[in-house]
């Protein structure tokens, strides 16, 4: 019992038919791209099912929804509610799950890892979809997609720096930046839902990471990139923000602050320090930065959206020039390596970390503590020294 009934819906149109186990299975995983269409779904599943012919794999699905489950049982995706219901011997799903691809180092399938946003709703029965389905909808369908990048990145910000730098113009206060950008992280505004924007920020970071992690582990098992998101999707449009976005993020206010507080003086308007901040902002990110390995802001933020690693060349992990074990490495080496920001020079402090909440910063920072009396205690009494001399004793 191998093949399964699969019902697809979207807010236009829903379509049916059978299917084998293993490709409902891809298609749960696809739904890692955010899909919001039948469209939208045939493009993402291509992220680990390779199209073998040009045809869609729905096209010999019938319009209309048909409940009765088929051999192995029955499988719904229903992507206008974020949605999935599965009935079935051949799998059982739910938010983390995994996908079999074709591994090119062995006559083996690799395993992927894959995780779906929190905004999915897993149900195990037909009778507990139809009871959840048309109050999701209706929801999803009231609460719409809020473009935030016009909040964060834009006019709100621009004005937000001017005034503040304006304020603390004769200011001689050593935090004055951290001061302010705490302040703009944590304000609560109505332009973004009532959040504040590091609530914002941090949504979806885990999540898209994650997934990012998934793609990386594909393309070094399958020497393949996998498709990217298409840049008029949905869910490229309306992204979440990934660490590589956060870091970058930090790194422009803390740059408009510094030019803003360097011209501040009592003759400038808030028109046109906002019109010099936005061309600023815009060169920022659209230049080659020394910080990124030369590459442009704008760039690691669109291949982040849209779900692509950023590649390291074999050549790019060569030290020393002269190493010939290095060369000889590099000749050999035909898996990427991956490239990530990871804010290490950002500020610390909650307000500045990837802890959703206080309580876990809070946690996080007890452990750290403890660890750390734990080692000097450790250090003192001589623990690591006679470790570490064990550990190295030749056993001959």
């Amino acid at each position: 019992m191998s093949y399964i009934q699969l019902i697809i819906a979207d807010q236009t149109r829903t379509i049916s038919g059978t299917v084998h186990g293993f490709f409902g299975d891809a298609l749960v995983a696809a739904l890692t791209a955010e899909p919001e269409t039948i469209e939208e779904l045939r493009l993402a599943v291509a992220r680990f099912v390779k199209p073998v012919t040009d045809s869609s794999p729905f096209h010999d699905f019938r319009e209309e929804e048909n409940f009765e489950p088929y051999d192995a049982g029955i499988l719904i995706i229903d992507l206008a509610g974020r949605l999935v219901a599965t009935d079935s011997s051949y799998s059982q799903h739910s938010y983390e799950g995994s996908i079999r691809v074709r591994d090119e180092f062995t006559d083996n399938d690799a395993v992927l890892p894959y995780r779906l946003s929190d905004d999915w709703l897993v149900v195990n029965s037909v009778p507990e979809y139809e009871a959840v389905a048309k109050q999701s909808r209706t929801s999803r369908l009231a609460s719409g997609p809020l473009d935030v990048r016009q909040v964060l990145f834009g006019k709100a910000l621009l004005e937000f720096i001017v005034k503040e730098c304006s304020e603390a113009a004769v200011s001689d206060e050593q935090q004055l930046f951290t001061r302010i950008h705490k302040k703009w992280l944590m304000h609560e505004r109505e332009d973004l839902g009532g959040r504040a924007p590091r609530d914002v920020l941090l949504e979806k970071q885990e999540f898209i990471d994650f997934d990012l992690h998934s793609r990386s582990l594909q393309w070094s098992f399958t020497k393949e990139g996998p498709p990217p998101l298409p840049s008029n999707s949905r869910a490229y449009r309306f992204s979440g923000f990934g660490t590589n976005e956060i870091v970058i993020y930090y790194d422009l206010v803390r740059y408009l602050l510094n030019e803003c507080f360097q011209q501040t003086n009592a003759d400038t308007s808030l028109d046109s320090e906002m019109a010099r901040l936005e061309e600023l902002r815009n060169e920022w990110l659209s230049g080659p930065n020394g910080e990124y390995d030369g590459r442009a802001p704008d760039h690691i933020i669109q291949w982040e959206r849209r779900r692509v690693n950023m590649i390291l060349s074999a050549h790019d992990l060569i030290i020393d020039e002269d190493c010939e074990i290095c060369q000889a490495m590099a000749a050999d080496f035909d898996t990427p390596a991956f490239w990530n920001l990871d804010g290490c020079n950002m500020d610390e402090g909650f307000e500045f970390s990837f802890y959703k909440t206080r309580e876990e910063f809070d946690e996080n920072e007890r452990q750290m503590e403890e660890f750390n009396r734990e080692f000097d205690r450790d250090l003192k009494a001589g623990n690591y020294s006679k470790s570490f001399d064990e550990a190295t004793s030749d056993p001959f």
